[in-house]
């Protein structure tokens, strides 16, 4: 069996109801998925996690030409080889990204081929089913008030739905940002965990200070509180909060987990399936992590695609301690606006009472809509 095309698909749709996080706000979704045809007449499907257009150039120009031909058996080797043919000019960003979007692509196809989920040739799996936290709450308005009552609104309409557990964004300066946790824990509850996110919106002095009001509130973690390059700010911040600190969505491969583990930066660490290295690299920097005694969270936004990748590692990902009251990983779920994630699978990946079952059928156990990619689809 050979790969015969490699197609990079753009996406994008715009939003009615726009939101904003620390670093800008946001009217339109985007998306990137991979589509890697053989011979045998089996298709497997990539999310990647990163700028599309740059994302598909790298897919298109560089990798592609260098895949068809080849068997898509060859996973590692496949890695390797595109990691390698960039490493001089991408050991981060755009060139891991697109090979992130490739390599959930063909783990898709060998699953297929081979007619079981990917978590099964993974070694697993672990777990069947994964709690969720709903990740919203994103600013709604610059005014306070409304923007209170509209976020209060939809914590609510999470519990009402059975999450346990949301996430929240800050780093909107200190006033707003302790006024809307304390807001929050009002109006959920003691009973539900609550995470808050700053994009890495702020600095040093401003993730202390906030992180230290916020103590009080009983936060699960304050995820990205400064920029991803400050590893030495992640390990300081540690240091002064009782908050546990997460982080590294923007980090890439086992070389930068490295560091941050062996720096003991994060209590949590998040890499993006999607953009990280791919389900071949999570499952390295897992390994990596559960030896460090670390928790692994991995970071989910993308199309339907990248959930179902999520879902796959997260039946696999070890646990931290082997024990009944262990520590269990969650499904980040994002509830955010979005046109085309969850309709463009066939089967979308629900959660119920708080509550995802990881897809089991072949591959990453999901089928794509063509309608739906067509629609969207801006190249």
């Amino acid at each position: 069996m050979k790969i015969t095309a490699v197609r990079a698909h753009v996406l994008e749709a715009p939003i009615a109801d726009r939101f904003a996080f620390s670093q800008t706000w946001v009217d339109r979704r985007v998306g990137l998925v991979v589509e890697i045809e053989t011979d045998a007449g089996i298709t497997g499907w990539g999310d990647g996690y990163g700028p599309p257009w740059a994302l598909a150039t790298v897919i298109e120009r560089y990798y592609a030409p260098r895949l068809i031909g080849r068997s898509p058996l060859a996973g590692d080797a496949l890695w390797e080889e595109l990691y390698n043919g960039l490493r001089d000019h991408g050991q981060r960003g755009v060139p891991v990204q697109a090979l992130s979007a490739i390599d959930i692509a063909l783990w898709d196809l060998r699953g297929k081929v081979l007619g079981v989920p990917v978590h099964v040739l993974m070694g697993g799996p672990i777990r069947s089913t994964v709690r969720a936290y709903a990740t919203g709450l994103y600013r709604r308005s610059d005014d306070r008030a409304e923007n209170h009552r509209l976020l209060a609104d939809e914590a609510r309409g999470y519990i009402d739905a059975g999450f346990t557990a949301m996430k929240t964004k800050v780093g909107f300066g200190f006033d707003d940002d302790i006024a809307l946790v304390e807001m929050l824990r009002r109006s959920i509850g003691d009973g539900i965990e609550l995470f808050v996110d700053a994009n890495h919106g702020c600095d040093r002095v401003q993730a202390t200070r906030l992180a230290r009001a916020m103590e009080p509130f009983d936060i699960g973690w304050f995820e990205e509180p400064v920029e991803p390059e400050d590893v030495e700010g992640y390990a300081e911040l540690r240091t002064r909060t009782s908050i546990p600190i997460a982080g590294g969505e923007c980090s890439f491969t086992r070389h930068d987990f490295r560091r941050i583990l062996e720096m003991r930066a994060m209590d949590v660490i998040q890499p993006d399936t999607a953009s990280c290295g791919g389900l071949t690299e999570a499952k390295r920097i897992a390994d990596m992590a559960w030896a460090h005694g670390t928790r692994y969270n991995p970071h989910v936004w993308g199309t339907g695609i990248g959930l179902a990748a999520a879902m796959q590692l997260l039946a696999v990902l070890p646990t931290t301690v082997p024990a009944f009251g262990a520590h269990q990983p969650l499904l980040e779920y994002d509830s955010t606006p979005h046109p085309f994630r969850q309709d463009l699978l066939v089967e979308p990946v629900l959660v119920e009472d708080g509550i995802a079952h990881v897809p089991d059928g072949p591959g990453l156990g999901v089928e794509i809509r063509r309608d739906v990619l067509d629609r969207w689809r801006v190249n």
